[in-house]
């Protein structure tokens, strides 16, 4: 068994969370040790790592609809309005992945910078784009953009602005796109205007939050100037927020008046923004615990899906092989017949010496023609695995796999289980996922005072 070496994504990470965050940097060692089965079972190569599915810094999507409330709060609670490119401030029908630079200007990058990074969200979404809309995958530069500002309140997070919710018909990528900002998010701010027009995009929405409320993730920022002017009423205000969220059927997430609109443009006032700081306090164990569960989902994943979708590719592999060969015996048992019904020839086989003779000249060339037949059923086989691994957005190498299993051996025996699919590797994958658990037990100790001595 060659040993993997860390992959330099995995070795970043431990730099990073050496000194700050030790179940991060224990759950790093885990992934390593998943990189590792899945290096024996020749799913990934020497330097890949599963740890780059998911990015590990805390990410913030932001939601709106048609009004001017989101740029509002993003010039105010960044601090530094002067710094946002103008078209975060207005309109933005590109998805913009914000980050923290202590440069003095902001700057703007293009998507490709985003699909090749994966320490951020949209890593390697041009393939799914493609996969959706063919040449659309690339173009990904008209779908996505990465800005870059000197804002305090982005240090060690990501931001995601998505575009404003409009009337507009459904655009598929926009779909997609929308999905992953609220799949991917530690924390979503979803503003209140998207709810006071009713769209083909807003009711998806909709149900992009009803699959997902119950992960505590959304929190509904209303932009209510009365609110600002009789503070009194603030919780009749929310009160009403939540009986029109209800009837949509969002029936979970926090509920947080902005601030008014004179407080939003003076720095002097951004006390004002304490419960979302306070919500933004906890989304670096959000965080966590979002990589924890990629984590054991990964180690889940090998079992129920991988070596189910290889294990049927062998499967489907060889019934064709067989088949094929079948078919060859059948024509050479019928011409047997016809020889026999002409020259009497099966009598040949009974014969001790040509008998034996026949049988081996018949398995000389059955057994090399199987193999060839194995072979050429198997290149059909690689190309449905490489679709299937498209499919279902695996960076594991089906094919890979697969291939391993074009041995003599098991191209002769009715073998079906993947080579390396055994009780030991099972074991293995026991054992990372028992240390995931403790991983979270480890985790939930930080939160509570009942911990076992």
């Amino acid at each position: 068994m060659t040993e993997k070496t860390a992959s330099k994504y995995l070795i970043n990470l431990e730099k990073h969370f050496a000194n700050d965050h030790p179940v991060l940097l224990k759950s790093a060692k885990v992934f390593h040790d998943l990189d590792q089965i899945e290096f024996d079972l020749g799913l990934i190569s020497l330097d890949e790592t599963t740890a780059n599915k998911n990015s590990w810094w805390p990410i913030i999507s932001l939601i709106s609809g048609n009004s001017s409330a989101k740029s509002r709060f993003m010039n105010s609670y960044l601090t530094n309005a002067q710094q946002l490119p103008s078209s975060t401030q207005v309109f933005n029908q590109k998805f913009s992945v914000l980050l923290h630079n202590s440069q003095t200007h902001a700057a703007t990058l293009p998507g490709t910078a985003l699909d090749v990074d994966p320490r951020y969200p949209f890593y390697q979404i041009s393939s799914q784009i493609e996969q959706l809309l063919k040449g659309e995958g690339d173009r990904v530069n008209a779908y996505l953009e990465l800005k870059t500002m000197n804002s305090e309140r982005l240090k060690g997070k990501v931001f995601i602005d998505t575009p404003n919710i409009s009337a507009e018909s459904i655009n598929p990528i926009h779909s997609l796109l929308s999905k992953q900002s609220i799949d991917c998010a530690d924390l979503v701010f979803v503003f209140s205007d998207v709810f006071e027009s009713t769209s083909m995009m807003q009711n998806e929405l909709i149900q992009q939050i009803i699959s997902q409320q119950d992960s505590n993730k959304f929190v509904y920022l209303v932009d209510e100037p009365l609110a600002a002017l009789n503070p009194a009423k603030t919780n009749e205000i929310i009160s009403s927020w939540q009986r029109k969220l209800l009837a949509f059927g969002l029936n979970t997430g926090q509920f947080i008046i902005l601030p008014s609109a004179q407080n939003n443009i003076n720095p002097n006032h951004q006390a004002d923004f304490y419960e979302i700081d306070e919500r933004m306090a906890n989304v670096n164990s959000d965080r966590t615990y979002r990589v924890l569960e990629t984590l054991e989902k990964n180690i889940r994943d090998i079992e129920n899906v991988v070596i189910p979708e290889v294990k049927k590719g062998i499967v489907l592999w060889k019934e064709r092989a067989n088949i094929t060969t079948l078919f060859i015996v059948s024509f050479i048992a019928i011409l047997a017949v016809f020889a026999e019904i002409e020259f009497g020839a099966l009598d040949l086989l009974f014969d001790p010496i040509i008998g034996p003779i026949i049988l081996v000249i018949l398995m000389a060339i059955l057994v090399p023609t199987h193999l060839l037949i194995c072979k050429l059923h198997a290149k059909l086989i690689i190309k449905k695995l490489n679709q299937r691994q498209k499919e279902l957005h695996l960076m594991e190498n089906l094919a890979n796999l697969f291939e391993m299993n074009l041995t003599m051996t098991r191209m002769l025996l009715p073998i079906s289980e993947p080579i390396g699919w055994n009780k030991i590797t099972k074991g293995r994958l026991l054992q990372l996922t028992n240390k995931t658990k403790e991983l979270i037990q480890a985790l939930n100790d930080d939160f509570s005072d009942d911990k076992d001595e």
